[in-house]
């Protein structure tokens, strides 16, 4: 697999728009960090609180701004602290994705990166969030969105996403899988320009159920739905069911290009065990290139700015930049 095949970023005129997420996150400090490394490779557009952000800069003593700002002025400043979740923070960081919308359907912008937020705070301000993906599937009208989790060494895509484990299985139908392993490969060809991508699916159950020993989902889920995938996707290859450990471990290596995992923390254990830095989100089955760091708001973190580490987002803009190079290319 190669994750180093996609265009330098040297001639890009790419137009990035940046939330900087929860105002109380450590969204501000890295994108301040990030933008300082990157600003010269698109035109990007940051959306957010000025006093959050000038308040950031203060603290990290960084003179660089963005060339362009929107300041939605949404931040009561007397009240506002780092690392407090409450739900003027939640509504604020809605009304950056608010904004952020409405610069894509007027083509202001040509990609979105979004900063971490805090569902909790976005629920208490009233607003149903159960995530980004869900957000923008919600506003731009589009089916069968699929998270694509992926760093320097591998990528996933996920069937289920932020669901109780016990509810993985409901969520699991032939149905999802088929449409999240399209999804995937036609993300692959768009974004990434692999003509006929390599894809291996996991089991659900330990050992990929030790043929039917051990639940039911592979031979009565996976093994059909990847069978009249094959003959859709000609030239595709689509591998499985494997025990997790096998798909991943083969993945890493080099043999597939994206691995299907069955829930959330069959992928996310092993990006951030192989390399947390280079972690990013994006979003596939949109009309537009999204992604986002592989991190949460870090609120533990966030009143000291300079443990808030850039990298993860410096990857996702480097990322939503490429894809979109690509896009415009296919």
């Amino acid at each position: 697999m190669d994750l180093k095949n996609n265009p330098t970023l040297k001639s890009s005129k790419i137009r990035v728009g940046l939330t900087i997420g929860d105002p109380s996150g450590i969204g501000s400090a890295i994108t301040l960090k990030a933008l300082k490394i990157l600003k010269d490779k698109a035109d990007f557009t940051v959306i957010g609180d000025r006093f959050v952000l000038t308040k950031a800069a203060k603290i990290l003593k960084l003179g660089y701004w963005p060339a362009k700002f929107i300041d939605l002025n949404n931040v009561n400043e007397k009240k506002f602290q780092f690392g407090k979740s409450n739900a003027q923070n939640g509504k604020a960081s809605l009304e950056y994705l608010d904004t952020a919308w409405e610069l894509l359907k007027r083509h202001k912008i040509d990609c979105l990166v979004t900063c971490p937020i805090s569902k909790k705070a976005i629920n208490l301000a009233g607003a149903k969030f159960s995530g980004h993906t869900e957000y923008l599937a919600k506003k731009s009208g589009s089916r069968n969105l699929v998270m694509m989790l992926l760093n320097d060494k591998i990528r996933f895509s996920l069937v289920t996403r932020h669901v109780a484990l016990k509810e993985v299985c409901t969520k699991f139908t032939r149905k999802n899988l088929e449409e999240n392993i399209s999804s995937t490969i036609r993300g692959l060809q768009l974004l990434f320009l692999i003509k006929e991508p390599k894809i291996v699916v996991c089991g659900v159950n330990p050992h990929a159920s030790d043929n039917g020993v051990i639940g039911t989902e592979e031979q009565n889920i996976i093994t059909p739905a990847i069978k009249d995938l094959r003959k859709k996707f000609k030239g595709v290859t689509i591998d499985g069911p494997f025990g997790a450990d096998i798909a991943i471990s083969q993945a890493t290596k080099g043999k597939f290009d994206c691995v299907v995992a069955a829930y959330h923390d069959q992928a996310l254990i092993p990006l951030k065990l192989t390399d947390f830095d280079s972690g990013v989100n994006l979003t596939l089955g949109l009309p537009f290139v999204r992604t986002s760091p592989l991190h949460g708001t870090a609120f533990d973190i966030a009143q000291k700015p300079a443990l808030a580490n850039p990298s993860s987002l410096a990857s996702a803009i480097e990322l939503a930049i490429k894809c979109t190079l690509n896009q415009k290319r296919a």
